[in-house]
């Protein structure tokens, strides 16, 4: 039997498929539900192939559902960072775009690169995570109705001020739904007592930590968690000719790099390590920017360090 690779392509309603065997791809298109996985198992079956792995990018919870079939299948998964197919994207200077296309191009990722493997997570976790970006969109759309009631005229300010009343008591229910889930689970409930004991991190920051971030086994290093979050330093250097300043790469969990921002500032003024980190760094010349940049980063390796270990924090 031939060995395969498939490329998997997917949008809310539907998904493409690039099967690659040898010298030769089979493209189909399947309904993103439980019948168009049922069809696409039976379509792989009729090929007479061993499926080597199957790879998809991650596009938030249009491909749960599918990795979670092929998974329980016994077909090798792996969902990747959109951003690495980009770049395989571009080494190969692709200039044309489609689904059909996009799915080859997956394929031939996975069969070149063989990403590592997806596996399901645990319910608890799904949950927690599905609560915290609830709670995001709720607190985004109160902000956005507060602004709003800046600007309106009169007569539309009753309205956005019941608006903004709902949305503020939604908020409240999500947060308490959000502290009841952690504290009915032992290891949540150890974990988030763990990330107390660090001085500038508080609940709403916790709760992402924890959704995001909490199994540590998923990173080698404290290194790797800065770049899930998008707090890596991106260098841009060349020669003589290029040298550009350090920034952020920004590749990586925006929300949860988002919820680390005020805890740095805070950090700044009441975490002693981080106190004395950012007096170094004003010495230094460093601007405002880029200081509270690099305490993000610390406090994510500090974090990390503490989940880790199992110990509380210690200034020494």
């Amino acid at each position: 039997m031939n060995q395969a690779f498939l490329g998997i392509d997917i949008s809310k309603k539907t998904f493409d498929v690039a099967l690659l065997v040898k010298n030769d791809t089979k493209t189909k298109k399947f309904n993103n539900n439980k019948q168009g996985f049922s069809k696409l198992l039976t379509w792989i079956n009729n090929k007479k192939i061993v499926l080597s792995q199957a790879c998809m990018e991650s596009t938030g919870t249009y491909g749960e559902a599918l990795a979670g079939f092929l998974y329980n299948n016994e077909i090798p998964v792996s969902v990747v960072n959109p951003a690495r197919i980009k770049g395989f994207s571009q080494s190969e200077l692709t200039r044309n775009k489609n689904d059909i296309l996009d799915a080859k191009l997956i394929g031939r990722f996975c069969k070149l690169m063989t990403p590592s493997l997806w596996e399901p997570t645990p319910e608890k976790i799904r949950v927690l995570q599905q609560w915290v970006r609830r709670l995001d969109d709720l607190i985004a759309m109160h902000i956005m109705e507060e602004n709003r009631l800046k600007v309106v005229d009169d007569y539309l300010k009753p309205h956005l001020r019941g608006q903004t009343r709902y949305l503020k008591n939604q908020i409240k229910k999500v947060k308490d739904i959000i502290n009841k889930h952690i504290n009915k689970h032992d290891d949540l409930k150890s974990k988030s007592d763990l990330l107390q004991s660090i001085p500038g991190i508080g609940g709403a920051t916790i709760s992402q930590i924890l959704a995001f971030i909490g199994d540590t086994s998923k990173f080698k290093n404290a290194k790797e968690v800065a770049a899930f979050v998008g707090l890596n330093p991106r260098q841009r250097q060349s020669g003589t000719s290029v040298n550009g300043r350090t920034r952020l790469s920004k590749t990586g969990n925006s929300a949860l790099r988002k919820a680390f921002y005020m805890p740095a500032v805070v950090a700044m003024k009441c975490n002693p390590i981080l106190k004395e980190f950012k007096n170094r760094l004003e010495k230094a010349g460093k601007p405002k920017m880029v200081i509270i940049g690099a305490i993000m980063r610390k406090l994510v390796h500090i974090s990390y360090g503490i989940l880790k270990s199992g110990t509380a924090f210690d200034e020494n």
